[in-house]
């Protein structure tokens, strides 16, 4: 079998990565390294061999644990010798508006005469909404009477939403955990809906696939492609938008600030 040679690109400002979360969650065996989904290696040699000039990963709060220090100590090491300078951001979604308690790591790296222009965003302390307030329209789309009801009952933000992988994991919301915290809320996490309830149901709901993806931050008119399932893993696995963009903001403000400095480019206003 011939060796894999990457395509030839243009210069490349951003190589952004949601590297396989299971080596690191608290959830699984926490095998980092050794564990054969861990993707870090092959980032590295897509990051050797196109030199982005940031760049940004997202993975679980596990990666922060103090067991994986040293693995940590290697990802430094890794950036450096390549010319980068790293660190790293724990943001829960809530903080930047998101309808849902989920906490990620966000690694950002760029060419050292870069770093210095780059900023972590700050939270936005947006107060999200509810998740009956959030889908009271969805839910209330095919006539379901109790949507109302349902609404004023689900008056917390959502669970973590699990996405699963293809070892584990399908279009559920989470193991018994989660579930419990979802019939909290009024939802039945067991499986995922093909269609809001219509008129005469009665019990638990279930939630969408569009419903999983707006509690997760995507716009309404976000496609998904493939069956529930694999439609499930892509909202389910994903960065939630406003926290990804926030960030991407930052890196594109520092990208666009080294430019400046150049003289390549006209200031432009902070957003």
């Amino acid at each position: 079998m011939n060796a894999f040679v990457p395509p030839v690109l243009p210069p490349v400002d951003l190589f952004a990565a949601g590297l396989p979360c299971p080596p690191f969650s608290i959830a699984g065996k926490q095998l980092g390294a050794e564990d054969d989904r861990n993707l870090f290696p092959a980032a590295f040699r897509l990051i050797e061999t196109y030199q982005p000039r940031a760049v940004l990963i997202e993975n679980v709060r596990g990666f922060l644990s103090p067991g994986f220090q040293s693995y940590r100590d290697e990802i430094v090491g890794c950036f450096r010798s390549l010319g980068y300078d790293v660190d790293w951001r724990l943001f829960d979604a809530s903080s930047f508006g998101v309808s849902q308690t989920r906490a990620r790591v966000a690694i950002v790296a760029m060419k050292q005469s870069l770093w210095p222009h780059f900023q972590f965003p700050t939270p936005t302390n947006e107060t999200p909404r509810t998740v009956g307030a959030l889908l009271h329209d969805l839910m209330s789309e095919n006539g379901w009477e109790a949507a109302d009801t349902w609404a004023q009952g689900a008056c917390k933000i959502a669970p973590t939403i699990v996405g699963g992988s293809k070892k584990h994991g399908g279009p559920d919301l989470g193991p018994t955990r989660a579930r419990a915290a979802w019939r909290a809320l009024g939802v039945n996490g067991g499986s995922v809906a093909e269609t809001a309830p219509h008129e005469g149901f009665e019990g638990l709901p279930r939630l969408t696939i569009r419903m999983v993806a707006r509690v997760q931050g995507f716009p309404d008119d976000w496609a998904f492609h493939g069956k529930k399932t694999a439609a499930y893993r892509q909202v389910g696995n994903a960065f939630p938008p406003p926290v990804a963009a926030r960030i991407g903001r930052a890196i594109r403000h520092a990208l666009e600030a080294a430019d400046r400095i150049e003289g390549s480019l006209e200031p432009v206003a902070a957003e």
